[in-house]
């Protein structure tokens, strides 16, 4: 994937205000029909900002005609009470799409602000930080954008356009170099990807001619042995207990990826705030 929007925005959004509005907002409804209102959202805290269009698709569901004018683009990074858009139209529909529109912002900034952060860690090696598919429910193609807006890589979207052979597949197949094999026959214009635990099975690996060979929970030492006996024939990625912490010394030993799951699954949502005003 790459930072070009993806599909399914209408679909995500559709699925959010059904849940949140329901049969309709009762609250809401004590405001007289015909009033205006107008709004802005902003940061209280450093971000890099994702998820525009989703906060844009929310107020045209529920009605075409709110005016949004963003001062911050997405990938744009925002100090804290940074204004990041006004907001001009019907009060109800305002106060109704509220919620739904701050948790696509918030959640998807979430994302690309922690991935801006690994990525940093990374600049001065040839290392690059990619995703999982440890995502949100529902908000896969979402967040693997937002991972993009902050400056790290996809990984593979789903099970469909990469094989990633794990040890359950090893066990079932009998075998890595059988994995692989089996893999190459049925699926000649994927890559092939083994996770190895050790070692002994990242030769298996090396030797089967895998892609991308995953280097799972490895210490350091091992790292570097890896690399030194990889030495370009595989792509290799470590993955398993990675923190922001120690990203540099993984980068250090030469690897060409570092995978974590917690660019997406242990963010803390953006601290932003609409303020409503008639």
């Amino acid at each position: 994937m790459s930072t070009i929007l993806p599909q399914g925005i209408a679909e995500s959004v559709a699925q959010a205000l059904a849940e949140d509005v329901g049969a309709g907002d009762v609250t809401a409804n004590l405001i007289e029909r015909d009033t205006t209102a107008q709004a802005r959202v902003i940061t209280r805290e450093n971000c890099i900002l994702c998820g525009t269009e989703w906060f844009n698709e929310v107020f045209r569901q529920l009605d075409p005609a709110i005016k949004i004018s963003w001062q911050q683009q997405d990938g744009e990074h925002c100090k804290p009470d940074s204004l990041l858009c006004s907001i001009n139209g019907n009060a109800r529909k305002i106060l109704t799409g509220e919620r739904a529109a701050l948790n696509f912002l918030q959640t998807l900034s979430a994302t690309a602000t922690t991935t801006h952060a690994y990525a940093n860690e990374l600049e001065k090696f040839k290392t690059e930080i990619l995703d999982t598919r440890k995502t949100i429910p529902g908000l896969r193609l979402a967040q693997k954008y937002a991972v993009a807006v902050g400056g790290g890589r996809n990984h593979r979207v789903g099970l469909y356009d990469q094989v990633l052979i794990k040890e359950n597949h090893i066990v079932a197949c009998g075998s890595i170099e059988n994995a692989v094999s089996k893999a190459r026959e049925l699926y000649s214009d994927l890559k092939v990807e083994v996770e190895t635990e050790n070692l002994e099975e990242f030769e298996q690996a090396l030797n089967a001619g895998a892609d991308i060979i995953m280097l799972d929970n490895f210490n350091l030492k091992d790292m570097r042995i890896a690399v030194e006996r990889c030495n370009g024939k595989s792509k290799l990625e470590v993955s398993g207990n990675v923190t922001i912490e120690s990203l540099a010394e993984i980068a250090a030993t030469g690897v060409d990826y570092i995978s974590s799951g917690a660019l997406t699954k242990n963010i803390r949502s953006i601290d932003l705030s609409m303020r409503f005003s008639l």
